[in-house]
């Protein structure tokens, strides 16, 4: 590994850099147009006396400059109680193969265990042999035997009106 970066908690001034890596994310996964948050709701949701997620980010040494993000935030397990869900792990591509990537993910890692929490968990695209990679050689399993739910839009009203 090369050099470390320096990791601290994110401030309401990174906001606007974190969204470009947030996209820079979306558009390496081939899914830029479903970005549907700005900064606006970075700030409002992840800063403040209740922030609904984490987010660490990862400055070159001796460069005042954020180059990759973790984002997470706790979640529950019926089996095993608390846990935390890395949502996004991003290094924007030019700082790629330094180490940052396993910087961040080791961070994370930290935080779970200061949390208590049983595991840490995070989805991974299936074609996305890089990341598969990086991931099984920290000793991380990778599987398939879950499929992703999601209800949104119209239908999440439609359902959601028939609770009244």
């Amino acid at each position: 590994m090369q050099g470390k970066g320096r990791i601290r908690w994110a401030t309401e001034a990174d906001v606007p850099t974190v969204m470009e890596l947030i996209r820079e994310l979306a558009e390496y996964e081939r899914a830029l147009d479903e970005v549907n948050i700005g900064e606006d709701i970075l700030l409002r949701d992840g800063f403040g006396p209740d922030p609904a997620y984490g987010l660490l980010v990862l400055e070159p040494a001796n460069r005042d400059v954020v180059v990759g993000i973790a984002l997470f935030y706790q979640k529950y397990s019926t089996w095993n109680g608390r846990c935390l869900y890395l949502e996004d792990l991003v290094v924007t591509e030019s700082e790629r193969g330094k180490g940052y990537g396993l910087q961040l993910f080791a961070a994370v890692a930290a935080e779970t265990t200061k949390r208590g929490c049983a595991y840490m968990q995070w989805q991974v695209l299936d074609w996305n042999e890089p990341a598969i990679g990086f991931y099984r050689s920290l000793g991380s399993a990778v599987e398939s035997d879950w499929l992703n739910g999601r209800l949104e839009g119209e239908a999440l009203d439609a359902l959601a009106a028939t609770s009244a």
